[in-house]
């Protein structure tokens, strides 16, 4: 193995995971920033974050760190990241297209020495099953004699402000000298410390049960509300009472959405379904979850006709999104589910948030945000994402949107106190 004076690093995937990655070893060691996206790396040259996840200061102070879309660029580097999207199919089957990509690209360039390094959420083995196979038959390269591996979870959660470098790494390679060099590496940024696992499917399966277990309690608390629904009790009151406990979680119901929670327990299914087993509570938390925009929809229909409002003369604002506050990410975001179900009784629906990119919506998701509410104008307004900018506006203004006799309000995120609005989880 390298020394870390010789380390050159070379990280693909220019998003929320690799980008601050990027930065963090661009102020301390050589790195080149590599992503497919000709856009996207015209604008980190400019130093420009579109996701706003780093700012131009911080982009800046990385003055060991370039960009590039020519993959000949990263021939000089020897120690590789990969931190590419690892999403689900129609049919939530994990789609390993980004990684396999990813990992064929490295191979054009892969030297004797070498270290790959993945960060993508995946289930325990696919590393060694999904892309080692591609890196050995492209590079004609010998794992684990002529090039080495690990696995190193990303954990970086977007708009929570909280650094990579104050968030413990685990760590992982694919023989014991190469564990212990690629823990050094990432020691040089880590300020939390790292924990080095000797087994990458442990590093693997440490990330994928993470992003499970909160999908599973969060699921747990979507049912809860269901029922206090049907019970005529007040779910925020309960979860007020809840927290009086010293050990109570604090999993609140809410959408589940995004490329992490919403997807990542689809790769722990497929694997366990792999030895017979069917993981039962996984398998309907994720029901559970995927079926929270339908119910709803569902509630608010409800709501308008014991208020005598058509749905199918009325009109709705969702209010935020992204598939969680403060974000740009739209990617698996559950406000769009909703409007799929409203649109079900011929609710008409607008969308508005001011955080994320107008032309991204447009472009994926088919839509156009509208640049502000009219007032007095809703039959019915869904508070979907706790956006700060929402926070800020106030209720009073965000009730001026809706119809003064008889408009709704829907606090999905209970942003507000409970008596400001008509429906809440």
């Amino acid at each position: 193995m390298k020394s870390i004076k010789d380390t050159k690093i070379g990280i693909i995937g220019m998003g929320y995971v690799g980008l601050p990655l990027a930065v963090a070893f661009g102020k301390k060691i050589k790195t080149l920033g590599f992503d497919i996206n000709k856009n996207r790396i015209t604008d980190l040259k400019k130093y420009k974050d579109k996701s706003k996840e780093i700012s131009e200061k911080e982009i800046k102070s990385a003055k060991k760190l370039i960009f590039s879309d020519n993959v000949l660029d990263l021939e000089e580097y020897n120690f590789f990241i990969v931190a590419v999207p690892t999403p689900v199919d129609r049919f939530k089957i994990p789609d390993f297209t980004p990684l396999i990509k990813a990992s064929s690209l490295i191979a054009k360039i892969l030297k004797k020495g070498d270290v790959v390094v993945f960060e993508s959420t995946v289930y325990p083995g696919a590393t060694e099953e999904i892309c080692i196979p591609v890196l050995e038959k492209e590079s004609k390269l010998v794992y684990n004699k002529d090039f080495f591996a690990g696995y190193s979870p990303e954990r970086i959660s977007p708009a929570d402000n909280n650094n990579v470098q104050d968030i413990v790494k685990v760590t992982s390679g694919s023989n014991i000298e190469a564990g212990k060099y690629i823990d050094s590496v990432y020691k040089q940024i880590i300020v939390a410390g790292t924990f080095l696992v000797e087994d990458m499917r442990v590093a693997e399966a440490c990330k994928v049960i993470e992003n499970t277990q909160r999908d599973i309690n969060i699921a747990f608390m979507n049912e809860v509300s269901v029922v206090m629904e049907k019970m005529g009790i007040e779910m925020g009151d309960v979860l007020a009472a809840m927290k009086t406990k010293w050990n109570a979680l604090s999993f609140v119901p809410g959408l589940v959405g995004g490329h992490c929670i919403g997807v990542d327990p689809y790769y722990l299914l497929h694997k366990a379904y792999e030895f017979g087993y069917s993981m039962e509570v996984s398998r309907n938390a994720r029901i559970v979850n995927d079926g929270m925009p339908k119910f709803i929809a569902e509630k608010v229909v409800t709501k308008m006709c014991k208020n005598k409002v058509n749905p199918a003369k009325s009109k709705a604002l969702i209010m935020g999104v992204s598939f969680k506050e403060n974000c740009a990410d739209i990617r698996n975001a559950r406000p769009f589910d909703i409007a799929k179900e409203l649109k079900k009784y011929s609710v008409e629906v607008d969308f508005y948030d001011p955080i994320v990119d107008k032309k991204e919506v447009k472009t994926v998701k088919k839509v156009d945000l509208i640049e502000k509410p009219n007032e007095n104008y809703y039959d019915l307004i869904i508070l979907a994402v706790a956006h700060k900018k929402f926070i800020n506006m106030g209720i009073n203004k965000i009730k001026k949107f809706a119809k003064k006799d008889s408009g709704l309000i829907f606090d999905i995120k209970a942003i507000f106190d409970k008596k400001e609005s008509d429906l809440r989880l």
